[in-house]
């Protein structure tokens, strides 16, 4: 597959081939759906707690004698069977995180851009030129590559300049190349790689 390679007015500079031994064939939804379930996981924040009956204040005191009332023995009004009592088994803080191995890691990535290849969501550039560098002239680049709604920018190495004009633009997320994730790459609805990067991912993924 041949992929044109657009400059920042749209005009083609090139092409790009694509290897169809790294993005050719069946698309593996499996992986792409567990490296999106560990990096999910591993950004829950874990935070979630209930108080067990040492934690709740109060019930210091024998709530009334041990025998001769007629009810049963009670050592504390804060035990679990009593109303504001402590939680038995609650949920305490904790990390939701799980390893995943590489090659489902790196698999997944390669499913996930397959995906997007197929899908014609993929806009190679020769380079990310912030121009005059302000935030108006970078969204008018994207505006003029037919990028709209969430976009995915890979670079190898962001440029500082460009990183700071396109950090306000609603919907565009900055990766570089050595840290893109499944997750990121179908969460978008257009992937913006340059030449570049999309060299350094191929060469990754084989």
């Amino acid at each position: 597959m041949k992929l044109n390679i657009q400059n920042s007015k749209n005009d083609t500079v090139g092409t790009f081939e694509v290897s169809d031994e790294v993005f050719g064939g069946l698309v593996k939804t499996d992986l792409i759906w567990a490296s999106v379930v560990q990096e999910n996981a591993a950004k829950r924040r874990g935070t979630h707690a209930t108080k067990n009956r040492a934690l709740v204040s109060g019930g210091g005191k024998k709530p009334y004698k041990q025998k001769g009332t007629g009810r049963p023995q009670v050592g504390s009004s804060r035990t679990p069977l009593w109303r504001k009592g402590g939680t038995v088994f609650g949920p305490q803080p904790r990390s939701y995180e799980f390893d995943m191995p590489k090659k489902v890691r790196v698999g997944a990535v390669r499913a996930a851009l397959a995906q997007k290849l197929n899908d014609g969501a993929v806009i190679v550039v020769d380079k990310l030129d912030a121009g005059d560098g302000k935030t108006k002239g970078t969204a008018e680049m994207f505006r003029r590559l037919g990028v709209s709604g969430k976009a995915l920018v890979i670079d190898v190495k962001p440029d500082d300049k460009f990183v700071l004009t396109a950090r306000n633009i609603a919907g565009v997320r900055l990766v570089s190349a050595a840290r893109v994730t499944a997750r990121d790459i179908m969460d978008t609805a257009h992937v913006v790689a340059t030449r570049e990067a999309l060299e350094k991912l191929q060469e990754t993924l084989a």
